[in-house]
């Protein structure tokens, strides 16, 4: 979410929920009980659009595919349509407690329509073009990475020397790769100012490293505009309750943001050892007789908690 946010419906105006329901080459719109084939091209935006412009109080509620409907969102956003892109996994929730198993284009756009219609999502903001830029740079950083482990783990296990030769030009080749993103990034940080600013801010934090403040902006450009509830639940580090009747479950973190999560982790570590704000926090806890991965996890609030509080109150000191 950016501070340059998409117009909102005025009060007096009830939002109609419309589904769109995004696949790699196709668009299925349910339209006040109508369903419309389009493609997922630009000729097939315009033809969406005109569908929606006739309908001022036309709000689309669509799911995050992994990257396929980035385009059409962009195009409804400047387009001037208020969108909610939401998470598939709600979506499918929605549709099995509605006794809707069946899945089809069609089915999911009106599925779509009708979770709009029972929960009024909020809009998705318009993302900047260096929102965009630096998520795309971090989410091929992380990907390299994991790629670099997997095939270090199976260079490991290779008898064969020619192939082992392969393997090592190829993880030497990534390493490479892993530099060149890293440099992509610092050369984005340097021309855009306000970001490297917010970076510096956070590497205030006794733990937190230059690429995990990058990583915490980029999977949560939010961060600054949150309450310390939301920050935490966007993050997945809000414990829940696990009640019923005289029975009392363990409280569990679920849901949120995979990638802030890994990010914290490493920041976590150090920081329990090495912070004058968290470490005592930590020991406190494994005194109280906490096991460590609990502490471990709520360090990780504490820290995503603490990186919404100095981006949203520049006076903010860690002196204390």
């Amino acid at each position: 979410m950016s501070q340059n946010t998409i117009a909102i419906m005025t009060p007096n105006i009830t939002p109609l929920y419309v589904g769109l329901d995004i696949a790699k080459a196709t668009l299925q719109l349910h339209l006040q009980g109508r369903q419309y084939d389009l493609k997922n091209t630009t000729a097939g935006h315009t033809r969406l659009i005109k569908h929606l412009n006739v309908i001022p109080e036309a709000q689309v509620v669509c799911e995050a595919t992994g990257g396929y409907e980035r385009a059409v969102v962009g195009a409804l956003h400047a387009a001037g349509i208020t969108v909610s892109v939401i998470n598939p996994a709600r979506v499918r929730q929605f549709a099995r407690a509605s006794g809707t198993l069946a899945k089809t284009d069609p089915i999911d756009a009106a599925v779509l329509s009708a979770f709009g219609q029972a929960f009024s999502p909020t809009p998705t903001a318009l993302r900047t073009p260096t929102e965009i830029k630096i998520a795309a740079l971090v989410t091929r950083r992380i990907q390299l990475i994991e790629l670099r482990v997997a095939e270090a783990q199976r260079a490991e296990t290779c008898a064969d020397s020619d192939l082992k030769k392969l393997f090592k030009s190829w993880i030497l080749q990534m390493r490479r790769q892993i530099v060149k993103v890293e440099e992509l990034i610092e050369k984005l940080l340097k021309q855009q100012t306000p970001l490297a600013v917010q970076v510096e801010r956070l590497e205030e934090i006794v733990g937190v490293g230059r690429l995990t403040a990058v990583m915490a902006l980029a999977t949560m450009p939010e961060l600054g505009r949150l309450t310390r509830r939301q920050a935490a639940a966007l993050a997945g580090l809000c414990p829940y309750n696990r009640d019923s009747g005289q029975w009392a479950g363990k409280r569990c973190i679920s849901g949120g943001r995979a990638q802030i999560r890994r990010a914290l982790y490493m920041a976590a570590l150090s920081a329990s050892r090495s912070n004058h704000l968290l470490k005592p926090f930590y020991d406190r806890l494994i005194a109280a007789g906490k096991p460590g991965k609990v502490a471990l996890t709520a360090v990780m609030r504490k820290l995503i908690v603490l990186m919404n509080q100095l981006l949203k109150n520049p006076e903010f000191s860690l002196a204390h």
